[in-house]
């Protein structure tokens, strides 16, 4: 199989959101417990990557899109509001609670990015999701290495240089063009600094 087809399919914009809370978990959260972790990883897991891809086999299944990658803006209009929802409706819940603030503030990032994202296909402008979900990523641990003073560097480095792959795997797949790549990142990176300072 193509390797870069591989990269684009693991890294699936799907997958970064548990994947984003599993790297929290390992490097940053310290106050909940294994127990808990989990409970909550398969929560999240379960609400943004198997409704979402639940969803992605019936919209294939009915036509409506040729395949996951769902390549078209026309094909990526309610994939990207089912997103914006779910992920709003999750921040939501897990910004009330205390010890999981600020997961909460990662997901209104994400959904502030989605809807960035969402305004732009009135313009014609498709971003990449991909790098959208990677952005939002690296601004979040920025974030956080800034505001508690955490050792994230070698953790950010390793999330961009993983970016760069992924970008150049979408770039081979003629995915998209570099623009549409660097918007997509932008977008997540601002998105979390956005919300972060508003909150």
């Amino acid at each position: 199989m193509n390797i870069h087809k591989v990269i684009s399919t693991v890294f699936h914009p799907v997958v970064i959101p548990s994947l984003g809370i599993l790297l929290y978990f390992m490097f940053v959260s310290h106050s909940i417990q294994k127990s808990q972790q989990l409970l909550l990883l398969a929560l999240i897991f379960g609400i943004t990557y198997m409704i979402p891809m639940l969803i992605l086999i019936l919209l294939r299944s009915l036509r409506f899109i040729k395949n996951f990658q769902v390549e078209t803006i026309e094909e990526r209009k309610f994939p990207v509001l089912m997103m914006l929802i779910l992920f709003f409706v999750l921040g939501d819940i897990l910004a009330d609670i205390y010890s999981l603030r600020d997961i909460g503030y990662l997901f209104y990032g994400a959904s502030l990015g989605l809807f960035c994202t969402y305004v732009l296909f009135s313009f014609k402008i498709k971003s990449s999701l991909h790098l959208l979900s990677m952005g939002t990523t690296i601004g979040f641990f920025l974030l956080l290495m800034n505001i508690y003073g955490l050792p994230l560097l070698l953790l950010v480095i390793i999330l961009i240089v993983l970016s760069g792959l992924i970008a150049s795997s979408r770039l081979h797949l003629n995915a998209h063009s570099p623009n549409e790549l660097a918007v997509g990142f932008l977008l997540g990176l601002l998105s979390q600094t956005i919300i972060f300072l508003a909150l």
